[in-house]
């Protein structure tokens, strides 16, 4: 019905053989939308999982605040903007200051980081009003195309070296992480229809079959332990946490909201791009459901949330963009938080595959940004913009870090704030 708060999303049989775009208004068949959800889910997971395992927080309670996140910005933006939220690494430099963590087990002063956390989601919810009193004109001022697509290239290429790390401890890890990322090439470009959509999770699938024959097979490697899976509880509550209110970290992480609006702005512009919808409408909401998302994680455990380039590189080669599907994500999230046996088949995905996995969605973060500046046509040659984005992404490649006494401003932030400042203070300058 025209006008109202949701969508009708209209049905689109057989666009999957078509090869059509499917757009937020409109869905597939059900079993191809549950199929495209766990697609989601897989997408999200290793940074979901790896970003809590950082700060030490619980993961089972990051996936299922992930779902409840999801479904709550859902529901603040009508059903009309295609995003998952999961756990945001903009927080972890800042929540390891403020904590004193030691990189080893569960956060015994999460407490204090979640007030952190639960002030910085009020800050980000402010702008989101005032962006929906005012409109998004004064936030598209201080971030241009050029500044959103450098903010979302660099948070994937920032990842980089977390993926390529993590699998190049021995050389049957490495040439297994490339054979992981050939497997996911090879679904994405030789087959077709449903299957080519799945290419994240045919691609670890396949990966993780040719694991398990080289290793518990043939003893090439670590083989894969499923004893764990075994003892697991098939349910199980996360492990929930109060909050603590203290003003020094409440003041270093509320900033971090600054963060969360480029890559916000940056994930609207490139849906936007992508699926032609003018995305401007729903920048003040899509901001007030995110900020209170990620008060609402922080008040129980959780880490803070933003909506997840991951999940937009999965919708830039699948060319679904239905709403409905981040719901039925949101649904097996909240169940899987529920399962602690569901944690621990996880734990067997071997790290080379998830790896693997990684480089290839990181990668497709990095071009998810370069598609914002290729569709808004940034032009690169005004002086400005190419100073700009040049700068922007060695500083967040490189992660740049800036410290001021006990706070440190990693490169996410570094880059982020970098880019806003020197678009405003180059403003005045003119194409040469």
């Amino acid at each position: 019905m025209a006008g109202s708060y949701f969508p009708a999303w209209r049905e689109q049989p057989g666009s999957l053989e078509a090869g059509r775009v499917i757009a937020p208004d409109e869905r597939l068949p059900w079993p191809q939308m549950l199929a495209m959800g766990v697609q989601h889910v897989v997408a999200m997971f290793g940074s979901t999982v790896l970003a809590p395992l950082l700060m030490g927080f619980d993961p089972n309670l990051a996936i299922f605040m992930s779902g409840i996140g999801t479904l709550l910005f859902f529901l603040v933006v009508g059903g009309r903007v295609p995003s998952y939220l999961g756990s945001s690494f903009a927080f972890i430099g800042l929540v390891i200051a403020v904590t004193g963590y030691g990189g080893a087990g569960l956060n015994g002063n999460i407490a204090v980081a979640l007030g952190g956390i639960i002030a910085c989601g009020v800050v980000y919810a402010l702008i989101g009003l005032v962006v929906m009193a005012s409109g998004s004109g004064w936030i598209e001022r201080f971030m241009p195309p050029v500044v959103t697509g450098a903010v979302v290239a660099v948070i994937g290429l920032n990842l980089a070296p977390i993926a390529v790390k993590g699998v190049t401890a021995n050389t049957f890890d490495a040439w297994m992480a490339l054979a992981t990322v050939l497997c996911v090439g090879i679904v994405a470009v030789f087959t077709r229809g449903m299957l080519q959509r799945l290419l994240i999770l045919a691609g670890l699938l396949l990966a993780y079959v040719l694991y398990a024959l080289l290793t518990n097979g043939m003893g090439l490697g670590k083989p894969i332990d499923f004893t764990p899976v075994a003892q697991a509880a098939w349910f199980g509550l996360p492990n929930f946490t109060a909050p603590v209110f203290k003003l020094d970290a409440m003041i270093l992480i509320a900033p971090v909201a600054v963060i969360l609006v480029a890559e916000n702005l940056g994930h609207l512009k490139a849906v936007s791009a992508m699926t032609g919808y003018n995305m401007d409408r729903y920048v003040g909401r899509a901001f007030v459901g995110d900020g209170v998302a990620t008060m609402l994680s922080g008040s129980v455990g959780g880490t803070g949330l933003t909506t997840y380039a991951e999940n937009i590189g999965v919708m830039a080669v699948t060319r679904i963009y239905s709403t409905l599907v981040f719901v039925i994500a949101a649904l097996i999230a909240v169940l899987l938080g529920f399962s602690p046996k569901f944690g621990a088949v996880i734990q067997t995905i071997p790290g080379p595959v998830l790896g693997g996995v990684s480089i290839v969605v990181f990668g497709l973060i990095a071009v998810a940004g370069a598609r914002i500046w290729v569709e808004n046509r940034v032009d690169f040659s005004d002086n400005r913009n190419l100073i700009v984005a040049a700068v922007t992404l060695v500083l967040g490649t490189g992660d740049f870090t800036l410290h001021f006494g006990g706070f440190a401003l990693g490169g996410i932030g570094t880059a982020t704030f970098g880019a806003i400042l020197l678009n405003a203070l180059l403003a005045g300058t003119r194409k040469r």
